[in-house]
């Protein structure tokens, strides 16, 4: 085993097909955005969500933006989005000048919590200022409680974005993770469970809206002989060489789903027994990716941190992170409205605080997770009471 070696959170995994469409896009000097590898990809991911349409754009943070900008999202107008997420899930709703409004989480699945949702809905409609939409996170690869989040927000009419970046290949009750609200969204950023370098996806059912994001992602040019614009447009599509990498990566995404569950089941298996320790669970009726393998410390039985851990791995060349910052804690959302899960918990900031994630790239080895479970249990037991050791 190279204990030098170092080992990365969730760095790319290619197949070595990545190439054929890479080498046909400069073959037929498709080397602009957009072109066949665009169409293909676009198609791939419509057929594997079950969606009527995709477009296929330069980042998820791309795609949230647009989804926002069709939903008429302007100055002032309210957007309720998942505290714990990051920042993308929430920036775009700025670039429209508009203000997030932030949800807790609930411990079930760590994300959006209705209960949370409910009652800041009613607030507003007390105020007499309804949300012009709602963004969902189904985080680190767990769909959220959709049915009771989509009831909500039916009964207000409020449209939802399903912030899938990090859930493609997830399912819940039969459904594709990012198929269930008006808009879907997929990211494809180096460290996704499926790569394009950089890139994203924006998922409807609603392909005339679709089309007007096509048109938005490209500058908003107006169909003329000269270059004409009466919108304000942005330089969102994706290139034809990075959709080529996207082509190759979703003929493996069940694949790829699989080893993320092997890794993490590993993980479970050989660290389970230590006591104050928790998995992020798969709910019941989903199917969660595992995208990032997540556990729970419990404070009163180990001496250190989230951080702390992740400091220490770090000088055996193991790199973790710690859970999502609660963005109602940035200081950029410092003024922004939050809604607890209840009264007296806050269970965003109570998952921050005591979790931590793993290494999960797909093509790491078992000895090099056998490596990480050996530096994580050894920290824990010289940071643990001897009364805590396996149970």
């Amino acid at each position: 085993m190279n204990r030098n070696k170092r080992i990365y959170l969730s760095p790319p995994h290619m197949t070595g097909r990545e190439k054929e469409f890479i080498a046909d896009a400069f073959q037929t000097n498709m080397i602009a955005p957009l072109g066949p590898n665009v169409d293909r990809f676009e198609k791939d991911v419509m057929d594997y969500t079950n969606m009527s349409g995709a477009v296929a754009v330069s980042s998820g943070t791309a795609a949230i933006h647009l989804a926002l900008r069709l939903l008429d999202v302007k100055a002032n107008d309210r957007v309720f989005c998942s505290t714990f997420t990051f920042i993308a899930s929430a920036n775009p709703i700025l670039y429209q000048s508009g203000v997030p409004v932030f949800i807790d989480s609930e411990p079930e699945t760590w994300n959006m919590s209705p209960d949370a949702l409910l009652t800041a809905f009613k607030e507003a409609e007390a105020e007499g200022v309804l949300p012009k939409a709602v963004i969902v996170v189904h985080l680190y690869g767990q769909s959220a409680k959709m049915d009771e989040i989509l009831e909500i927000c039916d009964h207000y009419k409020v449209p939802v974005i399903e912030d899938a970046a990090e859930s493609l290949g997830s399912l819940y009750k039969h459904h594709k993770s990012g198929s269930m609200g008006k808009f879907g969204v997929y990211s494809f950023n180096g460290n996704k469970i499926i790569t394009t370098s950089g890139g994203g996806m924006l998922v409807s059912n609603d392909v005339k809206a679709l089309d007007q994001a096509r048109f938005l992602a490209t500058q908003a040019r107006d169909k003329a002989l000269h270059y004409e614009h009466s919108q304000t447009g942005y330089n969102y599509r994706m290139s034809n060489i990075l959709a080529g990498v996207g082509i190759a990566q979703m003929e493996v995404i069940n694949e790829r789903v699989d080893q993320k569950k092997a890794i993490f089941n590993r993980y479970q298996r050989e660290l389970g027994g230590l006591k104050g320790l928790s998995f992020m669970e798969e709910a019941k009726g989903t199917l969660h990716n595992r995208w990032l393998s997540t556990l729970l410390l419990d404070s009163e039985l180990y001496a250190c941190t989230p951080e702390e851990i992740v400091i220490e791995l770090e000088k055996e060349n193991i790199e973790s992170r710690p859970l999502w910052k609660p963005l109602h804690l940035q200081p950029l959302f410092k003024s922004n409205k939050f809604y607890p899960h209840t009264k007296d918990r806050r269970i965003s900031e109570e998952l921050y605080e005591n979790g931590l994630c793993l290494p999960s790239g797909t093509g790491m080895t078992n000895l090099e997770q056998k490596r990480v479970i050996e530096a994580l249990e050894m920290l824990l037991l010289k940071k643990s009471q001897p009364s805590i050791l396996h149970a």
